[in-house]
């Protein structure tokens, strides 16, 4: 009878030890489906919008998503009400943007300034991930056709002179869940310079960054360095200072710059204002998702 007492006994424990395993066994079992399920963690969100303010962000449009962006960039403020404030000379940029993938994007535009069309392409080559690669990085290449030069200023004029290319590369960090930052080094090309000593091929750094002031705010700051620009030329390195408003899934963008172009060879290279002497631009650009 005691050795029956002593086996029910044991018994009873192996049997409390083999459910605590299996309990403890499907607890486990479940957590690494969850894990599993829920895949590498990506950094999102690092950019509401497309542009920092001048330069490109990391941000892509969704894959079969087309996007409108209206962008305006208004003159000089520093003439007062002779120009209303730059509302007379006025500069429009009208660009379509067409998601190929999440991670592919194409889009073609045009720009009142210089008469510019461009097309570009913009690419994910790596994301940032938690506790794996620290970055995101964006590929972005352009060429623009100016068909604002005339061949009765320029006798000797042609087609391939109108030509610029863009190659950069977009290289942003979440810092955290407010702020974020980007550098952008690249590399353009313009066919026609207006000053002998500038070399065709140019090089900058740029440099940008978004911290959010509030659930729907955000203040945005790019700049670029010029890295090869001639000593005699009188354009300058683009300061930009802009807002971002989150309206109803869409972000509309308002900002001060020194650059009034807003293609990349043009506010690289061609950025005439100075922000000592209060000869800066304000813009603002307006998106549409189709």
């Amino acid at each position: 009878m005691r050795n029956t007492k002593i086996n029910m006994k044991h018994y009873f424990t192996l049997l409390l030890i083999v459910i605590t395993t299996a309990i403890n066994a499907q607890d486990d079992l479940l957590s690494e489906i969850d894990t599993d399920s829920l895949g590498p963690q990506y950094a999102s969100a690092a950019f509401k919008g497309l542009k920092i303010v001048n330069f490109e962000s990391t941000k892509l449009v969704a894959k079969k998503e087309l996007t409108l962006v209206v962008s305006h960039r208004f003159g000089s403020i520093e003439n007062g009400f002779d120009s209303f404030f730059g509302l007379d000379d006025a500069v429009t940029r009208i660009n379509f943007v067409y998601g190929i993938t999440d991670a592919v994007n194409v889009s073609v535009s045009r720009s009142s300034f210089q008469k510019i069309y461009e097309a570009s392409a913009k690419y994910r080559l790596v994301r940032q991930k938690e506790n794996g690669f620290p970055f995101t990085i964006v590929a972005y290449n352009s060429i623009l056709i100016n068909t604002a030069l005339e061949k009765e200023n320029l006798p000797k004029l042609e087609f391939r002179d109108r030509l610029g290319y863009t190659v950069q590369l977009l290289i942003s960090k979440k810092v955290s869940s407010k702020l974020s930052l980007e550098l952008a080094p690249t590399f353009f090309h313009d066919n026609f310079v207006a000053y002998d000593e500038q070399h065709n091929s140019q090089y900058a750094i740029g440099f940008g960054g978004r911290q959010k002031l509030g659930k729907r705010w955000s203040i945005n700051v790019d700049y670029g360095w010029h890295l090869n620009r001639a000593d005699n030329s009188p354009f300058k390195n683009p300061l930009s200072i802009g807002f971002d408003l989150e309206t109803g899934g869409h972000v509309f963008q308002m900002h001060f710059s020194n650059a009034q172009a807003m293609n990349t060879n043009g506010f690289l290279g061609q950025a005439t204002g100075d922000w000592s002497d209060g000869n800066i631009y304000f813009g603002f650009n307006l998106s549409r998702v189709f």
